[in-house]
């Protein structure tokens, strides 16, 4: 079903994409110094909150679609896992970003180093979360 296979592709680039955020962009940004570390933040979390939103709606989209050609319940279980990112990142990392996105980098301190890695640690929910979608997702599809 392309419903079906359209889902979980798009679930696996969004956790992909999330995957790669905690093992290889936010070690890396990690490393530099903390007005460095801001100033690549922040417009790398920009592009980045645009990427995975947009393939979280999409996934959850064809998910919903999914279910309606099936009626099988576990493709609502993957949509909902998938758009979870949304409200997660609203209600949990928001208060963080805010503050990370309001610094000027010349302002940056080890308090913003100390954000930037609470954020990682928050974000690595949202990749609980598309990889939980992502095996419920291919479950469906067995």
């Amino acid at each position: 079903m392309l419903t079906g296979d359209l889902a979980l592709a798009t679930a696996a680039i969004f956790s992909g994409a999330a995957i790669y955020v905690n093992v290889a962009e936010q070690p890396a940004r990690l490393k530099l110094d903390n007005q460095a570390l801001l100033t690549e933040w922040q417009p790398s979390y920009e592009r980045g909150a645009l990427m995975q939103a947009s393939l979280a709606i999409i996934a959850g989209v064809f998910g919903v679609l999914a279910f309606f050609f099936t009626y099988d319940w576990r493709w609502l279980l993957g949509a909902a896992l998938i758009l979870a990112p949304w409200p997660y990142t609203m209600f949990i990392i928001m208060p963080t970003n805010r503050i990370l996105k309001s610094t000027q980098p010349a302002q940056a301190s080890e308090h913003t180093r100390g954000l930037v890695q609470q954020w990682g640690r928050l974000h690595a929910g949202r990749t609980v979360l598309g990889l939980l979608a992502t095996g419920v997702y291919l479950w469906a599809l067995n």
